[in-house]
C-alpha cells in the first residue's frame, strides 16, 4: 500500500513540475528572425539555436517577479555583454541591453514559437 502510495505521490509531483514550468522557457523567434531557447531553473540561459550565430550562448536572465528578468545580453556579433532585462507578456517577450546604467538601451521585442 505504502509503495503504490508513493509511486502516486512520485507521478504527481513529476506532472506538476513540468505544469510549474517558468513562463519564459521555450523558444523563441528574434526580432532578426533567428530562432533561441532559452532554459534553466534558477538562472535562465539563453542559447541561439538558428542562424549564423547557432549554438551561441547570448544571456544569462534570473526572475525578478511580475513576469520580469534582469541579468546579462550578449551581442553575438561583437561579444559584448550589457546589463539585460526582459519582460513577458503574452507570447511577446520584450529584451533589452543596456549601458551607462541603463542610459542607453537597445530593445527587440520576441515572439514565442
Amino acid at each position: 500500500m505504502f509503495r503504490k502510495l508513493s509511486l502516486a505521490l512520485a507521478a504527481t509531483l513529476i506532472v506538476a513540475s513540468a505544469a510549474w514550468a517558468d513562463p519564459i522557457e521555450g523558444n523563441w523567434k528574434t526580432q532578426a528572425g533567428e530562432t533561441a531557447a532559452i532554459a534553466g531553473g534558477s538562472s535562465f540561459s539563453i542559447t541561439l539555436k538558428s542562424g549564423k550565430y547557432a549554438g551561441k550562448t547570448i544571456g544569462s536572465l534570473k526572475a525578478t517577479g511580475d513576469n520580469k528578468y534582469a541579468g546579462n545580453i550578449t551581442d553575438p556579433a561583437n561579444d559584448k555583454t550589457y546589463s539585460g532585462k526582459a519582460t513577458l507578456s503574452g507570447t511577446s517577450l520584450k529584451m533589452s541591453g543596456c549601458v551607462l546604467g541603463g542610459l542607453i538601451c537597445k530593445s527587440q521585442t520576441w515572439h514565442r514559437l
